[in-house]
């Protein structure tokens, strides 16, 4: 199944709608992550100089639903049901159908909503979904050795540690080791100690 097939995903949790970002959610994303910049940027790749304008907003726009449409991602803003807040981002990504059946699991939430359950409510949900709807065999997912809430989010979620690899990412100008982690839809594997 392609994601095409679904037409605008939402996939609702108990405080979150998870769905495609609009070009009207460019100034709460442009401002949650301006807000956020100090406490983001030691995650992540470096930010580009024009980041956090609208242009570049729209190409994410674009990228998503292209993405969405020819089932090579899938980029879902969370969205607070309470007040429609956008708290944060979750991604698939390098989609691999065939033998595979696998995506890359990417995620990023906004300083003042970190640490309230957000991100994992919006892992489990969508990682039910890529099971249940998208027949995805395993998602895989990475993060800096160091960051030790993004690991014990990925732990909690149901993620199970597989390993380091040498020089991943580019993070912050540098290549980085990253600690590999995986889901399965039938995990059998027990818990894993790191």
């Amino acid at each position: 199944m392609i994601f095409g097939a679904l037409r605008k995903p939402r996939i609702q949790t108990e405080r979150l709608l998870l769905r495609l970002p609009q070009h009207s959610d460019y100034r709460a994303w442009a401002a949650l992550r301006e807000s956020s910049a100090a406490f983001l940027q030691p995650w992540e790749p470096e930010w580009a100089a024009d980041h956090l304008s609208r242009k570049s907003f729209t190409n994410r726009v674009h990228w998503a639903s292209r993405s969405h449409g020819q089932g090579t991602a899938l980029a879902l803003f969370l969205a607070r049901k309470s007040d429609d807040a956008i708290v944060g981002a979750i991604t698939l990504d390098n989609v691999r159908r065939g033998p595979a059946q696998s995506a890359t699991l990417g995620y990023w939430i906004g300083q003042q909503y970190a640490r309230q359950g957000y991100m994992r409510e919006a892992i489990l949900a969508l990682s039910h979904h890529a099971f249940a709807r998208l027949d995805l065999s395993r998602l895989e997912a990475a993060c800096l050795e160091e960051n030790v809430a993004s690991r014990g989010l990925l732990e909690r979620s149901g993620f199970k540690y597989e390993g380091v690899a040498q020089s991943y990412l580019q993070i912050a100008g540098r290549w980085r080791n990253h600690v590999l982690y995986a889901m399965l839809r039938s995990d059998r594997r027990g818990r894993a100690d790191t």
